[in-house]
């Protein structure tokens, strides 16, 4: 009962930690803080902050609402149950990698809370693709196995983020990923295996293709290793803004390759 109910707390802090969804002050008692455990709840977390979205894919298919209206909603959905976390981190990312000249200059740039060129642009085709990409292929399943589809890429994305955590070291040592702590190699294990599990049986139930759901693992890992070693060369290490960038650029490959293989 112990570990489940420890699990449960994990679950609620990660929820709370990425999104703006209310969670209870009874999860967070005699904490310190610290997210090394809980990202092992990440990939569930992940489900259940795209729930929302994923219930109006269903009920906007269900009604055969316009599949390029329901692909807006379920975008917006999705930003305003996260407080468009991620897509500021990655609006930050963009701008510190796009204009600055090195390390030093570049950490601070995303530190401004302005967006830049980059950023906009970053934006821009980051709500353009995951758009087009859903309203591409969500006619092509049913409105419940186009919902499902997304918890899929949820479960992935927040893996993603895990993922990119653990193989790089904290860029700022003030830094609001340094200040939670570092991935503990237990709980990343546990994102990344129930992350793929989760995804894999939601994929599955939602009635997505074999060759479709190859080439979106495909496209997870690609997104995740080609970042994390741009990040590495940029900063020698991650940063809050780069953890959220991970997720966005996921959900983009990962909904991309979907479109193009269903």
């Amino acid at each position: 009962m112990t570990e489940i109910r420890e699990f449960w707390d994990d679950v609620a802090r990660s929820v709370a930690f990425l999104s703006r969804i209310p969670v209870p002050d009874r999860h967070f008692r005699g904490h310190d803080g610290g997210l090394g455990r809980a990202v092992r709840a990440f990939p569930l977390a992940g489900i259940l902050i795209a729930l929302p979205a994923a219930v109006t894919a269903v009920l906007l298919g269900a009604i055969h609402a316009s599949s390029l209206f329901t692909a807006f909603l379920i975008v917006a959905a999705q930003a305003t149950v996260t407080g468009a976390l991620h897509e500021d981190g990655l609006a930050d990312t963009a701008d510190g990698f796009g204009g600055g000249r090195d390390r030093e200059s570049a950490l601070e740039i995303m530190k401004d809370s302005r967006i830049g060129t980059y950023g906009a642009v970053a934006l821009i085709l980051s709500f353009g693709i995951r758009v087009s990409a859903l309203a591409a292929f969500l006619p092509l399943l049913t409105p419940t196995g186009g919902g499902v589809a997304l918890l899929a890429t949820a479960a992935l994305s927040r893996a993603a983020m895990v993922w990119h955590w653990s193989r790089l070291p904290p860029a700022r040592r003030d830094g609001v990923a340094a200040a939670v702590g570092a991935p503990e190699v237990p709980a990343t294990s546990v994102a990344l295996g129930s992350g793929v599990i989760l995804a894999l049986v939601l994929f599955f139930l939602s009635g997505i293709p074999t060759v479709a759901v190859l080439l979106s693992f495909g496209a997870f890992v690609l997104a995740v290793l080609s970042f994390t070693r741009i990040a590495s060369r940029k900063l020698g290490g991650h940063t809050g803004d780069t953890i959220g960038a991970t997720q966005q650029l996921t959900e983009v490959a990962v909904l991309g390759a979907l479109a193009l293989a269903i």
